[in-house]
């Protein structure tokens, strides 16, 4: 695919994403976090727990590996599916439209009604500087858009604490900001945006505000390992994130879409390969339904549910 200059596209102007009547759609679980057990178990595990759905991973050592998404995709979206939950959204490695895999994935996501798919992430090239780097990935994205809108699915770029494209945030409106958020869009993760703004972070959110179509929860708190700051991971509500301000503001400027909860945190007593897999999944299962509970009471304070 040969890729297209910016002088080649209609001039687009900016509009905001869509007003839904309730901004916060499916709340789902990250199955990276689940992927010990079938695509069955994993999806009746998470409905016991009370998701809404599932945020499939279609990547290099997902649930779903991308070479066999023809064939696993709609095995995996039918488990879930027979469970009673839904799979709006899905974790990709795609950035490159010119990778074979790209256009196969797309596709059969959207076809079995995927909405959403998280894409991979972008690096800096530090001899070329952030601004070439930046301008560098724009060819490749406008032609994503283009296969974004033939398949009928939004490309979702997460905000990720760290050194790539995205963290600091404004460069992922530097790099959309001439394209509809019907295509391309932020996957907003407050856990990150906090990591890297502490008290900046509602002017990121303010910034990409048109962007954002689906949410990213976790919490984090700053501690010393071994004499080190580190950031540590923790669950919902035990951390830094001001999730109240938070859910405030989503209300306010009406953001949301499908909601994935990640869970970095250790949520077994010991490693899991020390333990049977019966263990593993009783002490998963009730660390999920406590952060389920805790987001769930933030979004019924903040009458988003």
């Amino acid at each position: 695919m040969g890729l297209i200059t910016v002088r080649d596209l209609p001039v687009i102007s900016l509009v905001p994403a869509p007003v839904r009547k309730n901004s916060i759609e499916e709340i789902c679980v990250f199955s990276k976090h689940l992927q010990f057990l079938d695509y069955e178990e994993m999806a009746e595990t998470a409905a016991e727990i009370g998701f809404d759905g599932v945020d499939l991973t279609v990547r290099a050592g997902g649930h779903v590996l991308p070479e066999n998404v023809g064939r696993d995709l709609p095995k995996a979206v039918r488990a879930v599916e027979n469970a009673g939950l839904t799979a709006p959204m899905m974790a990709t490695d795609v950035n490159d439209p010119d990778n074979p895999l790209t256009v196969p994935v797309l596709k059969t996501a959207a076809e079995l009604g995927i909405r959403h798919y998280r894409m991979g992430y972008m690096k800096y090239d530090f001899d070329k500087g952030v601004e070439q780097t930046l301008k560098g990935y724009k060819p490749a994205i406008e032609n994503l858009i283009r296969l974004n809108e033939k398949f009928g699915i939004v490309g979702n770029y997460q905000n990720h604490d760290g050194t790539n494209v995205g963290a600091p945030i404004w460069d992922l409106w530097y790099l959309f900001r001439e394209f509809k958020p019907e295509w391309i869009a932020c996957q907003f993760d407050i856990r990150h945006a906090t990591v890297e703004g502490g008290h900046s972070w509602p002017i990121d959110l303010q910034l990409i505000a048109p962007y954002i179509r689906t949410l990213v929860i976790k919490d984090h708190k700053w501690g010393q390992v071994d004499g080190k700051w580190t950031i540590i991971n923790t669950p919902v509500g035990e951390g830094m994130v001001d999730f109240e301000r938070f859910f405030r503001m989503v209300k306010e400027m009406n953001l949301g879409g499908p909601v994935t909860m990640h869970f970095e945190y250790p949520m077994t007593e010991r490693p899991e390969e020390e333990m049977d897999k019966k263990e593993v999944k009783k002490q998963v299962m009730q660390a999920m339904k406590k952060d389920l509970s805790a987001l769930k009471a933030y979004l019924k304070n903040a009458d988003l549910i």
